[in-house]
């Protein structure tokens, strides 16, 4: 074929190939004399000479030379000057090389280019699970990094998204593989590039935080993004079958059917094609996404009310079933879901006529469309199956799980928080359709999730959340309008909760009622409610949330007590809390980390959805430093004011008597660092008596400005630090003072006269410090009897045979098996009844056996008899400390 004639897909190959083909085609060349050959000129060539018909020509001209045919003669070099540009023109590579022009890189641009290379091959290394190629590469980028760093170069954002990419990686393959163990060599070459990894993240901590905080910007990703490819060919001619795969993109799109019919949604066949829709819901192979464009074609279509009845119902749904992520629904699939939702609950308000119940006792054909008239019931409404209730609380619950797995620290979180009002909305307009069709169940259940959105508000709050209720034809009955603020609009909806049958509705009514009540700092309301109702002898029966709900609930109530000034009842309700040491896992804010077991995937997953949403979180650290300074309040004067080992040893916070035994042991003690330094450094202070070191000492503590009220909880401790500081100055320095002057103590501890006479007046009163006083002269005399060295013999006889009788007791108890009798009779009646055998009735009754019930009774009895042969000793030396 002449060459003349070459189309554009041809060959590129250089002239030498192309004389081939003419020898090598499918005829014998003529034999010739060998001549010289012409060169062709190039120009006459086309573009886009195709290489297969050079190396074809190639093949036939070795079969040519094996027919004994001619070899071509060499040909004289082309001459450059004749060439064509690059890519239009034949030659050689290496003749197109050295005639092309040369591109200088520098050193960083070389750099990028090799870190580029390097992450390329990391993502193929993950992809493919080769963690030792990983590591290898990963190492190479960190030397390349660090060079560039050595030049003086910031840190390129390719060593911070490898850092990142692989860290996500690693977290997936140890899910993955939880089930499906790795292999020797690669678990080791993973945990290796685990180490190093985090080495690498803890050093650029903060650079990492600042890349995924612009990952998704555009300009960053634009930085990291390769070079932009050279504009694409148009692309080829869609089949009418591809273009009805991607409905939408186009005017005059049609979706196409079983056997490539195209497929058109009519008022008329709504429910059919709705029938099929549901008919193929469920399946395996059925596409999701296509299911939801269908219905959504079908809701465009639709006009009469029982159609988009029914679509709305079967779209709604569809949207909750179409979740690719197995943690929570994508936020633009709920807010379709919400505003789906809303259409429905609109649509039922508007039209009376139709109903949707969750049971129907009729069946009908879901093809066949129905209206009041000829289909409605005795009262005229057509009844549709389907729950509008199951759809509140799905919405309701898919919100709660992407909180959960939201971080908090980020604006994300922010704005999905403010979707809350959206949803609220949408639980008052249900709240509305069930009470306007007297459906008592639903309603109750809808408004347990409208009061679960507002009792732990402030009011500030709960008044924004309540304005999306501004429209007067959709407030429910009960509003923030009808009840006057939020605390009466709670305390409105709690009563209408209480009226329910459900248990379970009741029960989670009154803990929020009480939360809400301890909020407003109405402390002994909220406690009357919790002792009245008895949820604490039947929580522990109860589910998991309602027991999460509980200590939530009792955990605000002893911080309501401390805003109170009630010092005592907060310490008693916090310690049943923090005596555990895990908080965090009792008030669902947190994983406790076992130390001996470990919970099984399924476990860890449950637990984590039963996490609460961060911004319903109390303050941990708060409810600890307000655990800790009521138990030092209360701790401190106790333990000065107890002059045996033994009875220090009776503690009131376990916790906090730790913590002061380990303070005590440093050997010194730097300027404190957080708040439990704080409160032990304090405590120590008022134990010396420096109550001035311990006021100033807890109110340095930062975490009070979080506390509602910070500045009168400050004045109310400071109070309470020198009250119980002079109340801990008597009890320790009593027994150096015959008189001591009110005045005198009125004045070291900056209390009003007033104040310390009610103070050491209620001492006296309760017996805690032998004393009286003499109002005359403003002193207060204290009553000092020295024991004999005979009494003190006597008193330490006395508690040795105490020791021995209880020790041989519990000894025959563990021979004869009577262990458990005297368990059940513990401090009750039976070893009162011997004591009061064995001594006549002494004071001190309840103790476990009768010979240290004797004992006791006996000395705290004034002039009682005594136990064989030691009264009148013991008894003498009892009465004298008595």
């Amino acid at each position: 074929m002449s060459r003349f004639f070459r189309t554009q897909n041809d060959s590129s190959s250089s002239s030498e190939s192309s004389d081939e083909e003419l020898l090598s085609s499918g005829e014998e060349a003529p034999a010739q004399p060998a001549q010289p050959k012409q060169p062709m000129s190039r120009f006459l060539k086309t573009a886009g000479d195709s290489d297969a018909s050079s190396s074809s020509s190639s093949s036939d001209s070795d079969d040519s030379d094996d027919d004994d045919q001619p070899a071509p003669v060499a040909k004289p070099a082309v001459n450059r000057f004749l060439r064509k540009n690059a890519g239009l023109g034949g030659g050689s590579d290496s003749d197109d090389s050295d005639d092309a022009p040369k591109i200088v890189k520098s050193a960083k641009d070389k750099r990028i280019e090799e870190m580029q290379t390097i992450g390329k091959a990391i993502d193929n290394a993950v992809k493919i699970g080769d963690w030792n190629a990983a590591s290898t590469e990963f190492e190479k980028l960190g030397r390349l990094v660090q060079r560039q760093t050595g030049v003086s170069e910031p840190v390129p954002p390719y060593w911070l998204r490898a850092i990142v990419s692989l860290e996500t990686a690693m977290s997936a393959t140890k899910e993955k593989d939880s089930k499906k163990k790795l292999n020797a060599a690669a678990t080791k070459a993973l945990n290796g590039l685990k180490q190093k990894v985090k080495k690498a993240s803890k050093e650029h901590e903060e650079l990492i935080k600042e890349y995924n905080k612009k990952k998704a910007e555009e300009k960053y990703i634009a930085a990291l993004a390769p070079p932009p490819p050279p504009p694409k060919e148009p692309a080829p001619a869609r089949s009418r079958v591809a273009e009805a795969a991607a409905p939408g993109e186009g005017p005059d799109f049609t979706t196409v059917g079983k056997g490539g019919k195209g497929v058109q949604h009519t008022q008329d066949t709504v429910l059919k094609d709705l029938a099929q829709v549901n008919e193929n819901r469920g399946k395996k192979n059925t596409d999701r996404v296509e299911q939801v464009r269908t219905l959504e074609r079908l809701l465009a279509v639709a006009e009469k009310t029982y159609l988009r009845i029914r679509v709305l119902l079967a779209l709604i749904s569809a949207r909750f079933d179409y979740n690719p992520a197995a943690t929570h629904m994508p936020i633009d699939a709920w807010m379709s879901a919400q505003e789906e939702l809303d259409q429905l609950v609109r649509l039922l308000l508007k039209e009376p006529a139709y109903s949707v119940d969750e049971q129907v006792d009729v069946e009908y054909d879901d093809i066949i469309e129905r209206n009041p008239k000829d289909h409605g019931d005795a009262d005229g409404i057509v009844r549709i199956r389907g729950s509008v209730i199951s759809f509140v609380d799905r919405l309701d619950e898919e919100f709660t799980r992407s909180l959960q797995n939201t971080d908090p620290h980020g604006t994300e979180y922010i704005e999905r928080l403010r979707h809350e009002k959206i949803l609220y909305k949408s639980i008052c307009l249900a709240e509305l359709y069930f009470e306007r069709t007297s459906k008592e169940d639903p309603r109750a259940r809808v408004i347990m999730r409208r009061l679960e959105h507002i009792y732990y508000k402030p009011d500030v709050l709960v008044e924004a959340l309540e304005q999306v209720n501004a429209d007067a034809d959709s407030i429910p009955a009960l509003s923030l309008r009808a009840s006057g603020n939020p605390q009466s609009l709670v305390h409105s909806i709690c009563i209408l909760l209480y009226k329910t049958t459900n248990p379970v509705l009741r029960t989670r009514a009154m803990l929020c009622h009480i939360y809400n009540h301890a909020l407003h700092n109405e402390f002994y309301t909220a406690r009357d409610m919790l002792l009245m109702s008895h949820l604490q002898e039947s929580v522990h029966s109860a589910d998991i949330m309602t027991q999460i709900l509980y200590n939530r609930t009792i955990v605000q109530l002893g911080l309501c007590a401390f805003r109170c000034g009630l010092i005592k009842e907060c310490q008693a309700i916090l310690q049943e809390i923090f005596a555990t040491q895990r908080v965090k896992e009792l008030l669902a804010q947190g994983l406790h980390q076992q130390r001996y077991t470990t919970l099984t995937p399924e476990q860890e997953k449950a637990e984590r959805n039963r996490q609460m949403p961060f911004h319903m979180h109390i303050n941990t650290e708060l409810a600890e430093a307000v655990f800790l300074v009521a138990s030092m309040l209360i701790e401190i004067p106790l333990l000065a004011s107890l002059d045996t080992e033994e009875a220090k040893r009776k503690t009131v916070s376990k916790s906090f008597r730790r913590l002061l035994e380990h303070a005590n042991r440093q050997v010194f003690n730097g300027p404190p660092e957080n708040t439990r330094d704080h409160i032990m450094q304090a405590s120590k202070a008022l134990q010396d008596g420096e109550w001035q070191k311990a006021r100033d000492l807890i109110q340095s503590i930062a975490i009070w400005n979080l506390m509602p009220e910070a500045k009168s909880v400050k004045e109310m401790l400071a109070k309470r630090i020198q009250e119980e500081g002079l109340r801990t100055y008597l009890f320790s320095n009593a027994p150096h003072y015959s008189t001591l002057s009110l005045e005198l103590l009125s004045r070291i501890f900056s209390l009003s006269l007033r104040t310390v006479t009610s103070i050491v007046s209620k001492m006296i009163w309760n017996e805690e410090l032998a004393a009286s006083l003499d109002q005359a002269s403003g002193v207060v005399v204290f009553h000092r009897t020295e024991t004999t060295k005979l009494q003190q013999l006597a008193l330490a006889l006395s508690e040795r045979v105490a020791q021995l009788v209880e020790q041989n007791e519990k000894t025959l108890d563990n021979k004869l098996g009577n262990s458990a009798a005297w368990a059940d009779r513990g401090d009750g009646k039976g070893g009162e009844k011997r004591g009061g055998e064995v001594a006549g009735g002494g004071e001190r009754r309840g103790t476990r056996t009768g010979t240290r019930g004797a004992l006791r009774g006996g000395a705290r009895g004034r002039g009682a008899r005594f136990a064989q042969g030691l009264g009148g000793q013991v008894a003498g030396a009892r009465a004298v400390r008595a």
